[in-house]
């Protein structure tokens, strides 16, 4: 095991340099999603919350455990619809860093939240879309007709617990290339995928400082007061000191950044690379959870439609180059759908490394104002469970308030090869 700890720490990139385009691939969703048909079975989102993001270690929540993150986001959405929690067929949450995906702290959060026993709740970790997945599983369990409402969550606390030891992993892992590359660190995946497909530093720093000058643009418009829940928490100070705080800004937009600024920083991961502590994701701390329900559903009860789950993808991808599953995890939602790039109006991708966002915004030809308007994770954050609820939050309510029927896709890659999308539907007012 402690070869494997070395290995995992200090593994130079590896693999092979090309990739397959028979993707092995799961799906779920509308096979006829276009069109705006308005069907008893769809799966809505009725609502969503989420916390601040905090920056970890130093910021507002740094102190604050997951389950009171979470049970804050969980209680907020339903009070705001004026649902009562014994109306809820189950709960998931997606989690990455807390033990065994963090089942014993969901479970904790529950009750926090003053939600009943009868009502069950459980995690999923398919890492930074565990919030996604979440949402995947519950709507699911909508479409087998196991439920009829379910709340579909995400949270990380990066500031209590960290990315480490990789787990009790086989010796022979060394042994073959796809396993080996498995514990490549994330960053050095970066680096890869900016040498395998030429994308500059040049290149990433100017969609780093776009993510931030489009943050702080939308924060300083309070364009995410109506998503956010205030938070008041502990915070103890340098000196050892408590005192309650309460969090109801991002914490890690910057908006004096200057690509002056960006071109001083020294690359993290490789004396030679070009990914940088500016134009990478910044480790976080927050939560969010999302209402889904069957429409006829959320019609009998009363409760809005702000939004349609279309379709939805994950997808396989070398796990070198893990930063590149959104370039093949959107076509297949895409596909699904009936739609093609053009008829998005919005998406969310996450921003894991300006390298690998870089690389799919032009791979699929997304015009790039049409990429994360509000900033994305190099700006606002990525705690890591938490990403793939907060993005369907920012998403149906940017589409929201444009006003008119609209779609809008969730995406985001994940490490050891992966990607996930979700196409969403706005309705319109």
């Amino acid at each position: 095991m402690h070869r494997l700890k070395i290995i995992s720490g200090h593994l130079s990139p590896g693999g092979p340099s090309g990739f397959r385009r028979d993707l092995r691939r799961w799906e779920c969703g509308s096979a006829a999603a276009a069109g705006g048909r308005v069907l008893p079975d769809d799966v809505v989102v009725v609502h969503g919350r989420r916390t601040a993001i905090g920056k970890a270690k130093r910021g507002g929540f740094k102190d604050t455990t997951p389950d009171e993150l979470l049970s804050t986001v969980m209680s907020a959405v339903l009070k705001d619809v004026g649902l009562s929690p014994d109306q809820l067929g189950d709960v998931c949450v997606g989690n990455v860093l807390q033990p065994g995906a963090g089942a014993l702290m969901a479970r904790v959060a529950h009750f926090l939240s003053g939600f009943p026993e009868s009502v069950p709740v459980y995690t999923v970790n398919r890492q930074c879309s565990s919030g996604l997945q979440a949402l995947f599983n519950i709507a699911g369990a909508i479409r087998s007709r196991a439920i009829d409402l379910g709340l579909a969550c995400g949270v990380e606390s990066m500031s209590l617990r960290g990315i480490g030891n990789p787990g009790d992993l086989s010796s022979r892992l060394v042994d073959n290339d796809k396993a080996r590359d498995c514990i490549i660190p994330m960053g050095i995946t970066s680096e890869n995928v900016a040498e395998r497909f030429g994308v500059s530093r040049e290149k990433q720093d100017a969609f780093a400082l776009s993510s931030q000058q489009k943050a702080a643009r939308a924060q300083s418009s309070g364009l995410f007061d109506r998503e956010i829940v205030p938070v008041t928490t502990k915070f103890v100070d340098d000196e050892g000191k408590e005192r309650q705080v309460t969090v109801s800004k991002d914490e890690g937009v910057r908006p004096g950044t200057t690509l002056a600024g960006l071109a001083k920083l020294r690359p993290a991961f490789k004396p030679d690379g070009s990914t940088t502590a500016g134009n990478s994701s910044q480790v976080s701390d927050g939560a969010a959870a999302v209402l889904i329900g069957r429409r006829s559903a959320v019609e009998a009860l009363g409760l809005p439609v702000l939004g349609v789950l279309r379709a939805s993808a994950v997808v396989g991808v070398p796990p070198d180059v893990m930063g590149i599953g959104p370039a093949y995890a959107i076509p297949a939602a895409l596909q699904q759908a009936g739609l093609t790039v053009a008829d998005i109006d919005v998406f969310e991708i996450n921003e894991a490394f300006a390298s690998q966002a870089v690389y799919c915004v032009e791979k699929l030809g997304i015009p790039p104002e049409k990429v994360n308007p509000n900033g994305g994770a190099i700006a606002l954050g990525h705690p890591l469970g938490c990403t793939g609820a907060r993005q369907v939050v920012t998403l149906l309510n940017e589409l929201r308030r444009r006003g008119r029927r609209a779609y809008g896709v969730v995406s985001m890659c994940i490490g050891t090869g992966m990607g996930a999308a979700a196409v969403f539907e706005y309705p319109g007012p």
